[in-house]
């Protein structure tokens, strides 16, 4: 198996910490990792986790200095599978309406590759009709979707809106993995 180049963005959610273990099993299979954290994704995961499992340190700033063309433009070059997780109902809708309005949706705009969302909200915000129209509109867009689950979640209630597991979120990745 060939190594892949793989962007995970990280949206701001508290299912955010899930992500580090997509990260890591990605990296234990010999991918090469970038991640990209939202502003807010750093309120519930810090970078120390992210470059200590995958090698580098996140991505936060759409202006950083390691990027000379930026890191939207450069991380999307040669990029073979974008893993979204989780995605919230804020990623959902910029991706959806095509708007640049922070790193991880300015960069989506510039992938040429398949990209993958792991939902992750509570039950309402899921059911919402703008979200579920977002939703159509990624899938329509070509884009793949993995969950929600139903479970118990951060409003403390039970619900669907749970981001999926992190061997579900692989196990959807493999065709382009392999």
């Amino acid at each position: 198996m060939k190594p892949k180049r793989v962007v995970l963005g990280v949206a701001g959610g508290i299912a955010a910490f899930k992500s580090a273990t997509i990260a890591s099993r990605l990296a234990q299979a010999g991918h090469s990792i970038s991640v990209v954290l939202s502003e807010n994704a750093t309120r519930f995961v810090g970078a120390a986790t992210f470059t200590a499992l995958c090698g580098n340190p996140p991505v936060i700033d759409g202006f950083d200095s390691r990027y000379p063309l930026g890191p939207h433009i450069e991380l999307a070059n040669g990029c073979d599978l974008c893993i979204i997780a989780p995605a919230t109902a804020r990623i959902l809708a910029s991706c959806a309406l095509g708007l640049a309005d922070d790193l991880l949706s300015t960069l989506y705009l510039n992938l040429d590759c398949p990209v993958l969302f792991a939902p992750a909200m509570s039950t309402p915000m899921w059911n919402a009709p703008a979200v579920q129209r977002n939703v159509a509109q990624l899938v329509s867009d070509g884009h793949h979707i993995v969950g929600p689950a139903e479970g118990w979640l951060s409003c403390r209630r039970t619900g669907v809106g749970r981001m999926a597991e992190p061997d579900v979120i692989l196990s959807a990745c493999q065709e382009w993995l392999n």
